[in-house]
């Protein structure tokens, strides 16, 4: 365990892995992660188990006795994805034990397909929860205008649920109401809220992948000074509207009948552009209560020269206010850079669905026995 690592999660910050595959797992490479390099969790999404399933050859077994079953596709898919993160749930069990539930999570995606259609979503949140039965899971469920009545339904039934593809302040906001008002439903069910968990993950690098490109179009050194400061501005307002719902009366009510706070999740925290620091978006998001995913070379790069400064939110909203202010002024709407962003991640996740249904099609094929 290195220092910045340690220092990072003794800030409060919680550092989870975007990636899983069956390697990682029986390799021990998880086990390791966890050991010396303070991994409490893992997230997974359609793009991850496609380029797990699509390479070497970890999944060969499973997949003979699938195609000897004569499975179809989406349920090879879904018996092999949720073997993966049963087993990785099993792994991080002792840290979901000795943080008492808020660590030691595994992540899976409903079929993004579903992204707009909030009672198929429900449908595939619950059976996904069924399929894994594992305590630790969390159902990634995308923050689309059909999703968040789907997130407040999940919640009430229980389900722990880790909200994906926010991008907007005003969604985040949004995402926050629905975790509240499923655990309204909850508690009028009788459930126990102290059971219920919840991350809401705001994509950061993909709002300067997206705002950046309009300013170099722009090309004025106005323009260019704004480079590389919305993705964090935008993250640390996302941390100021957390701590003022999380302090409400509505919140206070709740919390009094055990309810956890939902914690923000730095999601998309991988640089995206050679010029800027490869831990951007760990060391300037650093705040109490907070769980930072990242892919293995950003967590990689942190443990090697990674400086962690103490807390690099509190006391930014005012700057992070203004640098977004200057980004309207010169034309970029905010408003438009969210909803191109959000259509994006769910075609992205939707094309890595349909490419992991193609390349587990085609391994069926591969591996099925000759008639006899």
């Amino acid at each position: 365990m290195t220092d910045a690592l340690k220092r990072l999660s003794e800030e409060g910050v919680a550092i989870w892995l975007d990636d899983l595959s069956r390697k990682r797992i029986t390799s021990g490479n998880l086990a390791e992660l966890i050991d010396q390099q303070h991994v409490v969790g893992v997230t997974t999404n359609p793009t991850i188990f496609q380029k797990a399933i699509s390479q070497g050859d970890g999944y060969d077994q499973q997949l003979s006795d699938l195609a000897a079953r004569k499975v179809t596709v989406e349920e090879a898919i879904r018996m092999i994805t949720t073997a993966d993160v049963r087993d990785a749930a099993d792994i991080l069990r002792p840290v979901f034990d000795a943080t008492g539930g808020q660590d030691g999570r595994v992540s899976i995606e409903v079929d993004p397909r579903l992204a707009h259609h909030t009672k198929a979503t429900v449908a595939e949140a619950k059976q996904l929860a069924w399929l894994v039965d594992r305590p630790n899971t969390l159902i990634k469920i995308p923050a689309t205008q059909a999703g968040l009545p789907a997130i407040a339904e999940v919640i009430g039934l229980g389900i722990s649920v880790n909200v994906t593809l926010i991008f907007s302040l005003e969604r985040y906001r949004a995402v926050m109401d629905a975790y509240l008002t499923g655990l309204e439903k909850a508690k009028e069910r009788g459930l126990d809220l102290s059971k219920i968990h919840s991350v809401a993950s705001f994509f950061v690098s993909r709002v300067d992948t997206e705002i950046d490109k309009r300013l170099n179009d722009l090309g004025t050194d106005e323009a260019k000074a704004l480079r590389g400061k919305a993705a964090l501005a935008n993250a640390r307002l996302a941390y100021q509207a957390y701590e003022e719902v999380f302090s409400s009366d509505r919140w206070t009510a709740l919390e009094s009948a055990g309810a956890n706070k939902q914690r923000p999740l730095w999601a998309s925290t991988g640089v995206k552009d050679p010029a800027y620091p490869d831990t951007l978006y760990v060391t300037e998001l650093v705040a109490p209560n907070t769980v930072n995913t990242m892919p293995e070379a950003t967590l990689e790069a942190t443990d090697d020269h990674g400086e962690i400064t103490g807390d690099t939110i509190s006391g930014t909203y005012e700057q992070a206010r203004a640098d977004l202010d200057a980004l309207e002024r010169l034309g970029i709407g905010y408003d438009d850079v969210v909803q191109v962003l959000e259509d994006e991640g769910v075609e992205k996740f939707e094309a890595s669905w349909n490419d992991l249904l193609k390349s587990t099609q085609a391994e069926l094929e591969r591996l099925a026995p000759s008639e006899g």
